[in-house]
């Protein structure tokens, strides 16, 4: 008998241990927040072969938010971008509130031409619409004066007078048309850009964080993703095309229109649910890349009508800098490199993905100094 009670506490002993192995490993389950390998994955989050290792699956929405601030795979995907966000956030405040204002040092040679003017030309267009300019009632006096002077020392110094008095009243007229010539032209199409690039780079960072979570929400953050890509690329031609063409408005109605249609159509097919798949990555950056490439015919036609103008120049070197930054955004992307070369090695740091972030955020940084030239040109000198 005692020996069958010894046999029962030894059962119910390694009974009890089994229960605590198996709560032990439900806990572990019940966690869902370790980093798995990729061959872990649901089909839905499989994306790229050649990166094994540190994925997180399937986790609860509090982990995943925090997890921006951990070690894992999508880490610097996140970072990338967010940080891109930011320092176009910044761009858009600073351009909001300093650069509308022209430098009117710019303007210095004005009053060179106006001296050069004939003044009696320039006050009979003036008199009618600038009654109370400056020294004009002493210029009449003073010509009534000459015309029933005849001491000729009072002929001299009425001329000298007279002499002073002009330059004086067309240094009056620059200092009131100056202003008048510098007033800033439109900027709806610099922020539509800026706009653009917020949203792709926020997007893009979201989308990187929250994909992990479930099925459902990953579908939606590509869709967004994708969406966020398009808006920039299409907004990015706002700029050069709005400010190249503002004199030519058949062609700015027809670039801006083409390229506006293109992108919600880019847009459109994004939504698609097969375009999700990882077989079409190569038709994706084709089709994006296609789309951008399309910025060359504009860009052609602002060479040929401005070829005299040093502005166009200057910006067509930026936006062929930008394109390079995309281009190459666009073949690292499709391509996989350098993880495709040694799979394994740029799971963390390195893969094709955060060089394709990094180029996307200096084509578009390259992209925001050619804006900056379209509006100096533009505002100095209108159409």
């Amino acid at each position: 008998m005692a020996a069958t009670e010894a046999e029962r506490g030894t059962a119910a002993s390694a009974w009890e241990e089994e229960e605590e192995e198996a709560r032990r490993r439900g806990k572990g389950k019940k966690k869902r927040y370790g980093l798995v390998e990729y061959r872990a994955l649901p089909g839905y989050l499989r994306d790229n072969e050649y990166i094994l290792r540190h994925y997180r699956c399937e986790w609860p929405l509090p982990q995943v938010l925090l997890s921006a601030f951990t070690i894992h795979n999508e880490t610097l995907n996140v970072w990338t971008h967010l940080i891109g966000f930011f320092i176009f956030l910044a761009l858009t405040i600073y351009t909001a509130t300093k650069v509308p204002n022209v430098d009117l040092q710019s303007l210095q040679h004005l009053p060179d031409v106006l001296r050069k003017a004939d003044v009696h030309k320039i006050q009979a267009e003036l008199v009618s619409c600038l009654p109370s300019l400056p020294h004009l009632s002493d210029l009449q006096k003073l010509k009534d004066e000459l015309k029933s002077s005849w001491n000729s020392i009072e002929v001299l110094s009425s001329l000298s007078r007279w002499h002073l008095l002009e330059q004086s009243m067309k240094e009056d007229i620059a200092n009131l048309i100056a202003p008048q010539l510098v007033r800033p032209i439109a900027r709806w199409p610099f922020f539509a850009f800026l706009g653009g690039a917020m949203f792709c780079l926020l997007a893009s960072s979201t989308c990187h964080l929250l994909s992990c979570h479930s099925r459902r929400l990953a579908y939606i953050m590509l869709r967004l993703d994708y969406a966020g890509i398009a808006a920039l690329i299409a907004t990015s031609f706002y700029p050069p095309v709005y400010y190249s063409f503002m004199c030519y408005p058949f062609f700015c109605n027809l670039y801006l229109s083409f390229i506006t249609i293109l992108g919600v159509a880019t847009i459109a097919f994004s939504l698609l649910p097969v375009f999700q798949n990882p077989e079409f990555r190569t038709i994706r950056a084709c089709l994006f890349f296609g789309m951008g490439a399309s910025g060359v015919i504009p860009v052609l036609h602002k060479l040929v009508l401005f070829w005299h103008q040093p502005e166009a120049l200057h910006t067509t070197g930026y936006e062929v800098l930008m394109g390079l930054f995309y281009g190459l955004g666009a073949l690292v992307y499709a391509t996989r490199v350098p993880e495709r070369w040694m799979p394994g090695k740029f799971d963390i740091a390195g893969h094709s993905h955060q060089l394709f972030h990094v180029l996307v955020v200096a084509g578009a940084y390259t992209h925001y100094h050619a804006g900056l030239v379209y509006l100096k040109w533009r505002d100095l000198h209108g159409c």
